[in-house]
């Protein structure tokens, strides 16, 4: 007789700040962007339009007030927008009062525990963000990270999360992990938890003409993860990502 589930929706984003990236140029004709708030808040109204229909959210690169998006906190925005009544957030970066990126992530599930971990790396300032719920070694526990750039780092970051979330059974790692899912050192991720690889490649970057794996929804066999998907999140050059997932109801009892 099988137990009793709960179906949820899964979005990850990798956000850029509320920037508009729309081709390669862009990098350099809006360069401005990355410095100062104007249209950001209209990106952050269409992500929240993309946020609203699921019920867990990773977001990547969410600025946690600074000058480039006026001050605003946009996981707190995003969420508000979106009506999630519960959010959290990791500022894990920060450049003098132009830059704080954050992850992020927001719920319309009560988290029973939310924990933040920097990622170990040859230059600091990556992390990842941690929430759990229900209670026991059956909760469901979802992890937002964003790792870095170099492969050696993303070994160690890797190895680190692989220890971190080694002993669950209903887990999720969502993020823009910057390599695909078959990449060398995601390796210990598939060996020493219970994450399974995506059950296809899924092109997220650039989001104009998407060609490269970066953004990825891991979930562990137990939850039946189905319906892998990537659409615009406004105008970041990162597509965002969704999964559906099965839930047992007795994990998420608090």
């Amino acid at each position: 007789m099988s137990l009793p589930t709960q179906r949820l929706r899964l979005l990850s984003a990798n956000i850029q700040a509320g920037n508009s990236t729309r081709s390669y140029r862009e990098y350099i004709t809006r360069s401005w962007s990355h410095v100062l708030p104007a249209g950001k808040r209209d990106s952050l109204v269409e992500i929240a339009r993309v946020a609203e229909p699921f019920d867990i959210v990773g977001l990547q690169e969410a600025d946690a007030g600074s000058l480039r998006s006026g001050f605003t906190n946009q996981t707190h925005f995003v969420a508000e927008a979106a009506g999630f009544p519960y959010w959290s957030h990791q500022p894990n970066r920060s450049v003098g009062g132009i830059a704080r990126s954050a992850n992020a992530l927001l719920s319309r599930l009560a988290p029973t525990e939310v924990l933040d971990h920097p990622l170990p790396g040859r230059v600091p300032g990556r992390g990842v963000l941690m929430a759990r719920f229900g209670r026991g070694p059956d909760a469901l526990t979802v992890a937002v990270a964003h790792l870095s750039l170099g492969a050696k780092s993303r070994a160690t970051q890797v190895g680190f999360l692989s220890e971190l979330l080694g002993e669950a059974r209903h887990v999720v790692l969502m993020g823009d992990f910057n390599c695909a899912s078959d990449a060398r050192e995601m390796g210990l991720l598939f060996t020493r938890t219970r994450l399974q690889p995506p059950p296809c490649a899924m092109p997220t970057f650039p989001s104009w003409a998407p060609a490269r794996c970066l953004d990825h929804i891991l979930a562990s066999p137990e939850l039946g993860a189905e319906g892998l998907e990537a659409f615009p999140a406004a105008y970041s050059d990162h597509l965002a990502i969704a999964v559906s997932v099965q839930v047992p109801e007795a994990a998420l009892a608090g």
